[in-house]
């Protein structure tokens, strides 16, 4: 017997069924009397092979792109579908917020959802009701909680699923792209709830595309590519991973041949050439050559695998026929040791591409690690500061 907040997926499988035919009677009609106008694509594979254990009190993060396969297996772990093959326990009372809109009826007026959501979960009335001012205070409807639920916003609705989810104390939390939802004052009250249902015991699992607040929130990461697992383990060394594939494909979609301006080379190095490293100095080289006089903005960034940059910096150029060196020194650099990129552009007055904004070099960087934060405190960039401390 598994203690509850555990979860278990092994050799789990699911599979969706493709078909390009319209949802319609006289389509239906034409597919029976005529069998060549069916348009059938055969099967696709939304999970493959999914092995994993979570234990009671584990906060872990779903990572991947868009149709690798993170909601399938959320709905999964809470029983919205089965998978194909293979087996899934999940112990104890889960709370879910899978969609905005996900088990709240419109008809019923908050009371009543907020009553409806704790049955679900297997709770009596009384101890809905001992939680029930909690709710109605974290999701702000005190003016609104007798009214129909039709009658509320997206966001009055998403702040109610997440109270009921995270207030009715379950011991299974899944989670998947709420942050993204409500302004930013509620998404912080949702990562410091968060943080006190962990630190009660319960089992976190987070889908979201908000890399910040993964890293704040999860200790533990599974990456997940067209439904495989690519690696399991620590946040930090999942994330690396997952972003060194969205650094990879951004290279696959380099500028186009037809601008103007042409990156020949680009250099980084500390002033001995040789790895940089933090709170040193940082070199930076670039070769441009140009389609006959060119002026503009050139920019250049560093980043973690994505176009957002951690550091900016942007200077005004000319480039005649036979090309330009800009050099460039960052006297401190501020990131720690790590993987990053560096990206570079140059815009005309108008910002049209003179040369696009694309990944050009992978960047080594020696020095320590940042410090570890408390959870659900979220750290918008990966900045080192040197810092002097005293205690007495």
């Amino acid at each position: 017997m598994l203690p509850d907040g555990t979860i278990v997926a092994n050799q789990v499988w699911k599979r969706f069924k493709g078909d390009d035919s319209r949802k319609l009677l006289r389509d239906k009609i034409q597919g029976f009397t005529n069998p060549s106008t069916r348009r059938h694509r055969g099967h696709r594979w939304a999970l493959r092979d999914v092995d994993f254990h979570i234990q009671p009190g584990e906060s872990l993060s779903l990572l991947g792109a868009n149709g690798s396969g993170k909601s399938t297996l959320l709905k999964i772990l809470n029983r919205v579908m089965y998978p194909y093959a293979g087996d899934v326990a999940v112990c104890g009372r889960v709370g879910a917020l899978i969609e905005v809109k996900a088990g709240i009826h419109p008809e019923l007026s908050g009371r009543e959802n907020i009553y409806l959501a704790g049955s679900f979960l297997g709770l009596k009335r009384d101890e809905v009701a001992r939680r029930f001012d909690a709710i109605v205070d974290f999701a702000e409807i005190e003016h609104a909680i007798d009214r129909q639920v039709k009658f509320y916003s997206s966001g009055m609705q998403m702040r109610i699923g997440f109270a009921v989810a995270a207030f009715l104390e379950p011991d299974v939390l899944l989670v998947d792209e709420v942050l993204a939802v409500g302004d930013a004052s509620f998404q912080q009250k949702c990562l410091d709830r968060m943080r006190q249902v962990m630190a009660q015991g319960t089992t976190l699992v987070l889908v979201s595309h908000d890399l910040a607040a993964v890293e704040a929130t999860c200790k533990r990461g599974i990456y997940l590519k067209d439904g495989v697992v690519q690696m399991d383990g620590p946040i930090r060394d999942v994330m690396g991973a997952y972003r060194r594939t969205i650094e990879e494909k951004a290279h696959g979609a380099v500028a186009s041949s037809n601008d103007p301006v042409h990156l020949l080379s680009a250099e980084a190095s500390d002033p001995n050439g040789d790895i940089p490293k933090t709170q040193q100095p940082l070199h930076l080289r670039f070769r441009l050559n140009a389609d006959g006089f060119q002026r503009g903005r050139f920019f250049f960034g560093l980043t973690q695998g994505t176009a957002n940059p951690i550091v900016l910096l942007g200077r005004r150029v000319e480039i005649e026929n036979g090309g330009l060196e800009i050099t460039c020194e960052i006297q401190r650099l501020p990131l720690p040791r790590g993987r990053y990129y560096l990206w570079c552009g140059m815009f005309d007055h108008d910002e049209a591409d003179l040369l696009g904004w694309q990944p050009v070099l992978t960047i080594d960087v020696a020095g320590p690690d940042l410090d570890h934060g408390p959870a659900a405190i979220v750290r918008l960039a990966p900045i080192h500061v040197d810092a002097s401390w005293a205690m007495s």
